[in-house]
């Protein structure tokens, strides 16, 4: 944990600090702890601004926004929009964000908890990028969230949702219906729930296929 603390410090320090020439040190701190702290989350610059300014660290909105450009682009974290035509409707919704590593997530994590459901879909969306797949996510009319929406370098679309355990029986219907409510607004040529299970995961649905994650992995 130290050494990849180290990492980011340096990181921080050479390619966003010296080379943007950072002033407010201790916003962009914060924003590092929340992004790599809470990876697979919902991250709103709106929201986060405010949280600064009730802990008395006063930081402009453009300034964060230039923030999470300048953390893009040293490679730390890649932040992905909703799923949307509309350049407006990106803009004003909240991004998720994941490490570039996913062991980065438990050393910034203060919760103490191991969050295995996270950790699974980080190697998610990782594994998108290797495979060159443009990747966003998606929010259904009733709340509902969809982990990607990606298509691959064939234009081939496929909406997935992670979840790490779907052996409680409300889990795996609310992954299903959000799968099924996001299939009515996007088109997709194939569903797929990953799953770290193994155990009776050879069933099917009607919505989507079911599939281990180390499994999905190894496709070609």
């Amino acid at each position: 944990p130290q050494l990849l603390q180290n990492y980011v410090d340096v990181l921080m320090l050479r390619d966003v600090i010296e080379r943007h020439r950072v002033s407010n040190v201790t916003a962009l701190r914060w924003m590092i702890r929340r992004l790599l702290g809470n990876p697979g989350s919902l991250f709103s610059v709106t929201r986060f601004e405010s949280d600064l300014k009730s802990q008395g660290i006063k930081v402009g909105r453009e300034t964060l926004y230039e923030f999470m450009d300048h953390l893009e682009d040293a490679f730390l974290l890649n932040s992905v929009s909703v799923a949307s035509d509309s350049v407006k409707r990106k803009q004003v919704n909240a991004r998720k964000i994941y490490p570039i590593d996913p062991a980065l997530g438990p050393v910034f994590d203060r919760s103490g908890k191991s969050n295995i459901g996270h950790a699974l879909e980080v190697a998610v969306y990782l594994e998108l990028l290797r495979r060159g797949c443009e990747v966003s996510y998606v929010k259904t009319r009733d709340g509902y969230e969809v982990d990607f929406l990606s298509r691959n370098l064939n234009g081939a679309v496929c909406l997935i949702q992670v979840c790490a355990d779907i052996k409680d029986s409300k889990t795996y219907a609310r992954e299903l219906r959000a799968l099924e409510q996001a299939s009515k607004a996007h088109h997709s040529d194939r569903r797929l729930l990953i799953t770290l299970q193994t155990e009776s995961i050879e069933r099917m649905s009607d919505q989507c296929e079911v599939i281990p994650a180390w499994r999905w992995i190894l496709e070609r």
